[in-house]
């Protein structure tokens, strides 16, 4: 299997390699000119680069505003089109690229003039001076083709800005990428060219077939695995450490599953946009494809990677908390059932904040490639989250302490609690309410935030608490060697034995009360076991006194008035 991850590691190490020309064919694009803050109302007005194309290929890169209302771009995309084709047709055409300096056609005439005008007629004059001296200044390049001329594009001062030199410097560096283009889209319509090409794209396309073949095979393979551990037992009734691992492990093989799917679709997709590069005639549909689905295929790019990151946070949060298991496993044998509902909601709380935070970043970086400016949208979300977590402080406040609750281990599910003046068995227990069902099988339901005192009755071991009374007139040595007596006994029996931790406690006289003497016991038992242990011990010390003749005094509740003799 690891062998396979360099396979597919390097098969897309490749196929990004593979689109490299279609990518150098593009544009080099600031995203910043090309989507400009969606508050700015004069955003059609901006420059941005836009390439002209010579069989798919962008020849040379223009600037233009966003509208483009002059429809520059056309027009020179035109001219280059039919350059191309008068060079293109005949075998042995001449070629002759010249650059001409554009000159002032109208003269600058002086407007009629009055002393409360002519200093703005002085402005309109300079400012016209300076539009022709800018004029003379734009270098106009013109293709000759067999004698005849062909008019091809106008630098401009933004032209030369776009590539940061001057204007003189543009207009040469254009006439030399135009001359070369040329001639190489003449070599590539040449029949050895061509015939190396098909060769290159018949292996090329064997290549695809068999390493898809390939890729196909190990999906099958990763499938089957993924079906195999759903199917056992383990995954959803074995011990918590077994299941923990079991997750994890399907988790991995879902990351592995999809990045053999991506590698397949990078494989297809890249193959084909490369077989499309090996020939000039069918290099523009490349161009037209990878610029159409360029924003679509960044979007699935950030869908697919967030699923994989989500996945993998699942992966090691399984492995995570499968070592905190494990540790404590190792520490304390007999909490196994108490951690496997810890961890067990620890591990879905983490989860569920995992993926709402993973989405929520996806969203953002989807609307960031998609050109959206997110700065206005976290503006707006800030504002937003700031109002509902005002009005919402009481479900905040449920969901931290509830979150302590689980990471401290104040109680879980299946513990017996008091909270207040209620109390009960805890049947379900999440970040924002406890639900207890009480001994008349009330179900009551507690936001954890009113959680601030709690008695849990069964963390990891519980005691039984009997304070037993005997009268005046009996020996309380002897009731108190009874006493022990029994509760040794109690506490070797088979059936009771494993609900009894430790020795028995007699802590003998505690209390003189209106009914006697009241002797204390203390017996320490397993969580959840002290009612049962109690009620036998009781049933147990009534039998061993009746048989030693000790009477257990009985609660005497006057009511009434008193007589009295006179």
């Amino acid at each position: 299997m690891r062998f396979w991850s360099w396979v597919i590691a390097g098969l897309l190490l490749v196929t990004s390699w593979s689109v490299v020309p279609v990518q150098a064919q593009l544009p080099t694009i600031d995203l910043n000119k090309v989507y400009p803050n969606l508050l700015n109302p004069n955003s059609e007005d901006q420059v941005v680069a836009k390439c002209i194309l010579l069989d798919g290929n962008c020849l040379v890169e223009l600037a233009v505003t966003k509208a483009d209302k002059d429809n520059r771009i056309e027009t020179i995309q035109n001219n280059l089109n039919n350059i191309s084709e008068a060079y293109l047709k005949e075998q042995n055409a001449q070629l002759e690229i010249t650059i001409e300096k554009q000159v002032v056609k109208e003269k600058l005439q002086e407007p009629e003039t009055t002393p409360e005008s002519q200093s703005t007629v002085e402005e309109a004059i300079e400012e016209a001076v300076e539009e022709a001296i800018e004029e003379k200044r734009s270098p106009k390049l013109s293709v000759i083709v067999n004698q005849e001329k062909f008019d091809f594009l106008t630098v401009s001062e933004q032209d030369a800005q776009l590539k940061g030199v001057d204007i003189e410097t543009r207009a040469d560096s254009i006439r030399e990428q135009l001359q070369a283009g040329l001639e190489q889209a003449k070599y590539e319509r040449q029949v050895k060219f061509l015939v190396r090409q098909g060769l290159m794209a018949v292996g090329t396309s064997l290549a695809i077939l068999v390493i898809s073949l390939l890729i196909y095979r190990q999906l099958g393979k990763l499938e089957q695995s993924k079906e195999q551990l759903i199917s056992s037992n383990s995954f959803v009734s074995g011990t918590i450490l077994t299941r923990l691992n079991q997750r994890k492990l399907w988790n991995l093989r879902e990351v592995q599953y999809r990045l053999y799917q991506l590698a397949i679709m990078a494989l297809l997709g890249g193959g084909s946009l490369f077989l499309l590069g090996l020939f000039p005639y069918t290099r523009g549909i490349q161009f037209l494809i990878f610029e159409g689905l360029q924003i679509p295929f960044r979007l699935g790019i950030v869908v697919l990677g967030t699923y994989l990151l989500i996945r993998l946070s699942y992966a090691l949060i399984n492995r995570s908390t499968s070592a905190l298991a494990q540790n404590y496993y190792l520490l304390n044998p007999e909490a196994i059932t108490r951690l496997q509902l810890r961890v067990t909601t620890i591990s879905g709380v983490t989860r569920g904040i995992v993926t709402v935070s993973l989405i929520a970043i996806g969203m953002l970086v989807a609307l960031s490639v998609a050109g959206i400016n997110i700065g206005p949208l976290l503006a707006g979300a800030g504002i937003i989250g700031l109002a509902v977590s005002l009005a919402s402080q009481n479900l905040i406040k449920d969901a931290i302490n509830g979150f302590f609750i689980i990471l401290e281990d104040q109680y879980a599910v299946g513990d017996i609690i008091v909270v207040g003046d209620v109390g009960g068995l805890v049947e379900n227990i999440n970040l924002r309410v406890t639900k207890l069902r009480d001994t008349r099988g009330r179900l009551i339901t507690i936001p954890n935030s009113e959680v601030k005192i709690v008695a849990n009755l069964s963390s990891n071991w519980s005691r039984v608490d009997i304070s037993i009374p005997i009268s005046y007139e009996t020996d309380a040595d002897q009731a108190i060697a009874l006493i022990n007596q029994v509760a040794q006994l109690m506490s070797k029996d088979s059936n009771w034995e494993e609900r009894i931790l430790g020795k028995p406690e007699i802590l003998g006289v505690d209390e003189f009360g209106d009914r006697g003497v009241f002797l204390r016991v203390w017996i320490k038992t397993k969580p959840l076991q002290q009612w049962n242990v109690e009620r036998e011990f009781r049933r147990r010390i009534k039998t061993a006194f009746d048989e030693a003749n000790i009477t257990i005094p009985a609660h005497i509740d006057f009511r009434g008035d008193v007589k009295r003799d006179q």
